[in-house]
């Protein structure tokens, strides 16, 4: 017999963090606000570090900033459309008005890493910098929002986990009576704190950011490894195409993350170390190999 005092109080905080007459600004916006802006000022810091890089940074302070701009853009288009499109486009193309309706919630990650891939490679195509180099600047502040994102979606009372009779459980408000995981919480930690601690470590070694795509490949195979611990947890998206026998859609999204992450990986350990002022310095170098 389940015993209620064993289990977890949920907070139930308000998902507006600010309400001014018909203004009300919530939580789950001021997540992807502070997680872009935190990240930014990452992204600064790693900049402006010399011993990080070979020979200057690959952008300049001002070239940051309108990468911030473009990532932000991406994020929310990303996001979106991932989420109209790889979890319930039944729904949103039966009432297309709400596809447009961001601040109700309802971003895909997987979604936001695609137009964000798409964004970074025109980003530096524009700019004249190393493409795999922008994307590991930008991997590298991604925890920021990720943790914040996944707070976000602990505050809206979304993606909660799949019903347990464990200490840590939670009854949801609308959640159904019994006591769930609180899955988004371990993704905050695993996507987010984890995550970060990780990347620290591979931007603030040796090679690092001098072998580009380096970040990218850990970035992309820690958080397809992350999701699919917490889908473990997670309550799988109903009746979604993609949950196959014990895999859920979110695992199964994840897998090619895992595949291009690792392929990021292997050609980062074959590349010369990245000359900024070279846009090809990105490329693999077949004939020279780096010892693990």
């Amino acid at each position: 017999m389940i015993e209620t005092l064993a289990f977890l109080t949920y907070p139930a905080i308000d998902p507006v963090a600010i309400e001014i007459g018909p203004i009300a600004i919530k939580w789950y916006g001021l997540s992807y606000m502070f997680g872009l802006l935190l990240g930014w000022q990452y992204v600064k810091r790693l900049l402006a570090t010399p011993r990080l890089w070979q020979g200057p940074a690959p952008l300049q302070p001002a070239q940051a900033d309108d990468l911030l701009l473009w990532l932000t853009l991406a994020v929310v288009v990303g996001g979106r459309l991932g989420q109209v499109l790889l979890y319930d486009p039944e729904y949103y193309f039966a009432n297309p008005a709400e596809m447009l309706k961001v601040w109700k919630g309802g971003m895909s990650f997987h979604g936001g890493v695609i137009g964000s891939g798409v964004a970074l490679i025109l980003f530096a195509r524009q700019t004249g910098a190393p493409a795999r180099s922008v994307i590991d600047l930008a991997c590298a502040g991604a925890p920021f929002g990720l943790f914040l994102g996944r707070i976000a979606n602990f505050i809206n009372s979304e993606h909660w986990g799949r019903e347990t009779d464990a200490a840590v459980g939670m009854v949801f408000p609308n959640g159904g009576p019994l006591p769930r995981h609180p899955s988004q919480l371990y993704e905050a930690a695993l996507e987010g704190l984890v995550m970060f601690i990780i990347l620290r470590f591979v931007t603030h070694t040796k090679l690092g950011l001098k072998r580009p795509g380096l970040v990218a490949g850990v970035f992309l195979a820690w958080y397809a490894i992350a999701r699919a611990i917490c889908e473990v947890f997670r309550e799988p998206e109903p009746a979604h195409a993609l949950n196959i026998g014990p895999f859920t859609a979110g695992q199964m999204y994840s897998i090619p993350m895992l595949l291009i992450g690792l392929y990021f990986i292997a050609t980062a350990r074959l590349a010369k170390a990245a000359d900024p002022t070279d846009p090809t310095a990105a490329g693999v170098a077949k004939s020279e190999k780096v010892a693990p």
